[in-house]
């Protein structure tokens, strides 16, 4: 028999949008906050030349700074006030986590609670403003010494141009943090998710076209094109599959007697994702290896050597680049699964409330079966993911005209962040419903 919960949740459909206000209050705020987003996309920043600009990122397009302009939404190719995107926050994210890991002082710090998180978010807010900052500034010095046809990228060059342009690109990362912030704590879903996936959904109808031309002109068989779009449709609900499946493990409460009355006795269960880090690890990856190619992809010759070595060894698609891709995904999946589960924590809680699970010994037994459970659940996600990522890469080298907005990472992101706002819909759905049912039951106790 279904629980109550399950049959409430089977009754919600879309008339219910209508008698939630502050469910539509929240989704309008969200589209209003992607629109924003997505027209600071086309603001430029002053003075670069676009037709230059064009001319140049069209033949670096099929490599690695077409991945990063794919995470932001074409602002890197038109060099616009967001083009850095919200990868600096990312990194720097990453940074504080690894740091939180291996430092007691930040590791007591988190363990504040409320507070505690508060101060790790100021760092990690200021350690964007400096990755942005030098990010932005090795944009500026790239495209000082970028070269088309035509002539330089840059109208004037010089430090007026490399101060307008940290500072431009620096306030353009900071302002979508913030509002990244802002869809998290007023609208529906994850904020900086959905900036990533705002940004690769709006060019996808220009990748879909982009295809249909190449089937047009005779580069790709209209066959591929086909098999291309069944492959997307296969990776889609592979994706979908993973992402619900769950391992469920049995807790059994004991019986316990209060007065004449019996309570307890009851088994449930604790739900275990078979991919328990989501889509953080890719984009995490994917943040740390664009962060030192778009800046050797814009210096160019003009750079140092080990800008030209990053360029040529860590270009899309080659073997360092695809090893890399690989080994960051599985680390920060096993890294970020033992962030958001605990063993230790979640065992104690079972033992608090008298729950244990069946054959298993309370407390440190429990914590050690959850933790083997977690190593090889985080085991399969670690591969699927890689998996995911990497398997479009061979499609890619036989074809490299392809669009990126086709691979696995794009829909991977796309398909999860999908995911994750439509069940917080739900679950603002369901609390609606359960606001009502006690509304009603209220009225009729006091006409009662």
């Amino acid at each position: 028999m279904a629980s109550a919960a399950e049959q409430l949740a089977a009754n919600i459909n879309f008339s219910a949008f209508g008698k939630a206000p502050e469910l539509k209050k929240r989704l309008w705020f969200t589209l209003g906050a992607l629109i924003i987003y997505r027209l600071g996309t086309w603001i430029p920043i002053p003075g670069v030349d676009p037709q230059i600009l064009q001319d140049v990122f069209s033949q670096q397009a099929g490599g690695i700074i077409g991945v990063f302009d794919m995470f932001a939404g074409g602002a890197l190719s038109r060099m616009t006030i967001f083009a850095l995107n919200i990868m600096p926050y990312i990194s720097a994210s990453i940074i504080m986590q690894l740091l939180t890991a291996v430092s007691p002082n930040l590791e007591a710090l988190k363990k504040e609670g409320e507070a505690g998180r508060k101060k790790i978010n100021q760092y990690t807010r200021y350690g964007t403003v400096l990755l942005a900052m030098f990010q932005s500034y090795g944009i500026a010095v790239g495209l000082e010494s970028t070269q088309g046809t035509a002539g330089s990228a840059v109208i004037d060059p010089g430090l007026f141009f490399r101060i307008t342009t940290v500072i431009t690109l620096t306030g353009g990362t900071v302002f979508l943090m913030w509002l990244g912030e802002q869809i998290t704590q007023r609208g529906v879903g994850n904020g900086i998710s959905l900036i990533i996936f705002a940004g690769i959904v709006a060019n996808l109808p220009l990748a879909l076209v982009e295809v249909l031309e190449l089937g047009r002109v005779g580069q790709i068989s209209p066959i591929l094109i086909a098999l291309l779009l069944l492959g997307a449709a296969g990776v889609v609900a592979f994706i979908v599959f993973i992402e619900r499946a769950q391992r469920r493990i049995v807790v059994q409460y004991p019986k316990r007697q209060v007065g004449n009355k019996m309570f307890g006795g009851e088994a449930s269960h604790l739900p275990m994702k078979l991919n328990p880090s989501g889509v953080i690890p890719v984009i995490f990856a994917s943040s740390l290896l664009l962060l030192p190619a778009t800046v050797s992809g814009f210096s160019g010759a003009g750079g140092p050597d080990w800008l030209s070595w990053v360029s040529i060894y860590l270009a899309h698609g080659t073997p360092l680049f695809m090893a890399l891709y690989a080994a960051l995904i599985i680390f920060f999946a096993f890294f970020y699964t033992g962030i958001v589960f605990n063993p230790d924590d979640t065992a104690d809680n079972l033992k608090k409330h008298g729950g244990f699970v069946p054959g298993i010994r309370p407390g440190k037994n429990t914590a050690e079966f959850l933790r083997r459970i977690l190593t090889r659940l985080g085991a399969v996600g670690a591969l699927y993911l890689a998996a995911v990522a990497l398997l479009p890469e061979a499609l890619r080298a036989q074809y490299p005209e392809l669009p990126f907005y086709f691979g696995g990472t794009s829909l991977l992101i796309v398909v999860t962040v999908t995911m994750d706002t439509v069940g917080q819909i739900h679950a603002h759905l369901l609390a609606h419903q359960y606001e009502g049912l006690i509304k009603k039951s209220k009225l009729k106790g006091r006409r009662g």
